[in-house]
């Protein structure tokens, strides 16, 4: 069976790609179409249309479509996003923010409102302080940082936190550090798709926590460094930057795919926080979760005896 899975083209798609290069997807009888998106307005429409079966990005547009009045469930974790507070060369911190822009994909949304929340830890307030300047997704984001010197800072994960460093930017913090536990990247669909396709989604999910584990698994290093190098056209010390990031506990990949729900409940704050939602709290996880396909996924492969 053919299913499409729209990405941002970021090396946190390194599972999904090793799953796709391991033959595990093949073994379970589903080809993989990968999509990648320019920017999370046109994925989370995309997904809404049926223009593809599955997502992987940040889990906070799946909250943003669920408030929207879609019927979308975030069914597995990722990653924690490895997100560096990205800035030129001239910022020496963050009162240099002031009277600068931000760079962001879009303004509403995931690594756009965790930027504007650490700012507002370090005393700096959208359009009081700082301006916010629409740049696309990860990717576009960096090179547009890289060229236009009016765009001071964004939020910028790997491999492209890593080759911008060779291009003169530098890092204010990890967003781990400036604002703790976060899940980023996870798998989200349509309810009545999955509903329609469980047998589906469960072998989908099964393949790509195994492709998770191969990543994780020290013994596959040069092979997924490798991968980095060729998918993403890096340099040998920016692919092996992106891959120990990768593995940093708390801030990287999670072991499993796992979905962190301390990192979800500090996603549902920041959008209460931030955009004055729910009446400012933040509200019960479970309405945008189904992680029933996870678990089943998790316990199949653990009875077929996968690594």
């Amino acid at each position: 069976m053919l299913l499409r899975v729209n990405v941002f083209n970021t090396s946190s798609n390194l599972p999904l790609l090793a799953a796709m290069e391991a033959g595990y997807f093949a073994s379970r009888g589903l080809r993989i179409e990968v999509q990648n998106t320019p920017n999370s307005d046109e994925q989370r429409a995309g997904l809404a249309a049926g223009l593809f079966e599955i997502a992987h990005a940040a889990v906070d547009n799946a909250v943003a479509m669920a408030e929207a009045g879609h019927d979308v469930a975030i069914v597995c974790g990722g990653d924690a996003g490895m997100n560096e507070l990205m800035v030129r060369t001239e910022i020496k911190g963050f009162d240099d923010l002031r009277g600068k822009l931000l760079a962001v994909d879009a303004p509403r949304t995931a690594y756009a409102l965790a930027a504007k929340k650490i700012l507002k830890n370090h005393d700096l307030l959208e359009n009081r302080d700082y301006g916010v300047k629409l740049a696309g997704g990860t990717g576009p984001r960096a090179a547009a940082m890289v060229a236009d010197p009016e765009l001071a800072a964004g939020m910028i994960n790997p491999p492209f936190s890593f080759s911008v460093r060779e291009q003169g930017l530098k890092s204010l913090g990890s967003q781990f550090e400036l604002l703790g536990p976060y899940q980023a990247t996870g798998a989200f669909v349509m309810r009545p798709w999955s509903a329609a396709h469980a047998g589906v989604l469960q072998q989908y999910l099964a393949a790509y926590v195994q492709g998770q584990r191969h990543v994780m698994n020290p013994a596959n290093r040069a092979a997924m460094l490798a991968l980095l190098v060729r998918n993403f056209k890096l340099s040998e010390a920016a692919a092996a930057g992106t891959y120990a990031a990768m593995l940093q506990a708390g801030s990287g990949l999670a072991p499993h795919a796992a979905f962190s729900h301390d990192g979800f409940a500090t996603v549902l704050s920041i959008r209460a926080e931030m955009e004055g939602m729910w009446g400012g709290q933040a509200p019960a996880a479970g309405r945008y979760l189904d992680l029933s396909y996870y678990d089943s996924a998790v316990a199949l492969i653990d009875t077929e005896g996968s690594s």
